[in-house]
């Protein structure tokens, strides 16, 4: 079996493509269900953020397992697969691991160096296996992927400065103005964006912030934590006649503020201009809102942009940054292999001695004690070198489709069962 990943994200595919491939949260239960109920998928795991969806897998046979997921992509989708063929990319063994570590590294994010993506593999980790979509391959790739995560960000200043995507879309908006001082802005989405949006907005010296989620308890917490008010989904057209800025960064699946509801709040801000990040992937914002007069929209194509023009200074950091990586994916090859061939070899070598024993029972009945002593331990000897080259042989090419084979040959030649 193998490792693999198949996805898209922000460089490999256009926004509107990227949108339609999006797992929401509440489907995301149903999608691991789906992934695992096909041929040659044994565990899974669906990393879905603004800037990417992947398909991490346990794979029985790698192309069967890519082609399971492109249908999965295309039905979640309803593209047919040629239409995103071409913008999929795929890895395996070392190549998926080394992929993941570096996601988690932040080093392939929009934002160099932004730390919400190591909560989002988190997550998504912690999803399948609520789910029982993931098993101890994917379990123990995830638990070295966080702390591959960490140490890069410990041992580098990759997350120096703009560290998030809110952070950027809270300063590109700034950017945009000149200065968020007196201006007030509606956030719509309270969770962990939004959130983030709004600790940001705190410390720039706005007028107001005011609060809009589909819970109004959640909007209401995170208003009261920085002195704003909440508001109902309801009362966002109304709103939007007054502020200066809207925030968008929610995990629906469809449009919440369409051109209908922008067209009537133009109408009544009397030329005022509004201002529109929409960071949300599909995006909250009706996009046809751009046309409208003194509405500049913006989105996760514009952030990308904006984050890319303060990218020098951590770019610096990306060589040491892909080291560590380098470092991390010898260090989970190393731990997989031990957990997989370890146990197969004390399986091999227990066997051996058993039947090293009882052969030495047998005809150890008619010698005296020293030979029977000599005669055991010239047998031990003889066994253990014939061992050593195929156990050195087994531990180079654990975790590789080599080694599995290998493995497989072992146990059918030596009738170890179900021996992991």
């Amino acid at each position: 079996m193998s490792v693999i990943v198949v996805g898209l994200n922000h460089r490999s595919v256009p926004l509107e493509v990227l949108e339609r491939m999006t797992v929401p949260r509440q489907h995301m239960s149903k999608a691991l269900a789906d992934l695992v109920g096909r041929d040659d998928l044994t565990e899974a795991v669906v990393l879905s953020t603004c800037n990417r969806t992947e398909v991490y897998a346990h794979a029985e046979r790698f192309h069967g397992a890519v082609g399971a997921i492109r249908d999965f992509l295309s039905e979640l989708s309803s593209l047919a697969p040629e239409d995103f063929a071409d913008h999929l990319y795929q890895f395996h063994d070392a190549g998926a691991v080394a992929h993941l570590f570096t996601v988690a590294a932040g080093v392939d994010s929009a934002v160099v160096g932004e730390t919400e993506i190591l909560g989002q593999v988190k997550g998504a980790w912690e999803a399948a296996t609520a789910e029982g979509a993931a098993g101890p391959a994917l379990n123990m790739l995830f638990r070295h992927a966080l702390e591959a995560g960490k140490r890069v960000r410990t041992e580098t200043a990759i997350s120096r400065h703009i560290t998030s995507l809110s952070q950027a879309a809270v300063a590109l908006a700034a950017e945009r103005l000149g200065s968020l001082g007196g201006r007030r802005v509606l956030v719509l989405g309270a969770g962990d964006t939004g959130e983030a949006m709004v600790a940001s907005l705190a410390q720039s010296g706005v007028a107001d912030v005011l609060v809009a989620n589909r819970t109004w308890e959640r909007a209401e917490a995170l208003a009261l934590r920085v002195g704003g008010r909440a508001l109902r989904l309801a009362d966002v057209p109304a709103a939007l006649a007054d502020v200066d800025v809207l925030l968008t960064s929610t995990g629906a699946s469809s449009v919440l503020v369409d051109h209908a509801d922008l067209e009537g709040a133009v109408a009544a801000r009397g030329g005022r201009p509004l201002l529109i990040v929409d960071v949300a992937v599909p995006r909250d914002v009706d996009p046809g809102a751009a046309d409208l007069a003194g509405v500049t929209l913006l989105d996760m194509d514009d952030l990308r942009a904006f984050a890319e023009q303060g990218m020098a200074e951590r770019r610096r950091e990306v060589g040491q940054a892909r080291n560590l990586v380098d470092d991390e994916v010898c260090r989970y090859r190393e731990a997989a292999t031990a957990r997989l061939v370890a146990p197969l070899v004390t399986s091999l070598r227990r066997r051996v001695d058993e039947l090293c024993a009882a052969e030495v029972e047998r005809v150890g009945r008619s010698l005296q004690p020293d030979q029977r002593r000599s005669v055991e331990a010239a047998v031990h000897s003889v066994v253990a070198k014939v061992l050593h080259e195929p156990t050195v042989r087994l531990k180079e090419a654990g975790g590789t489709p080599r080694g599995e084979r290998l493995s497989e040959a072992l146990r059918d030649l030596f009738d170890l069962g179900d021996e992991p």
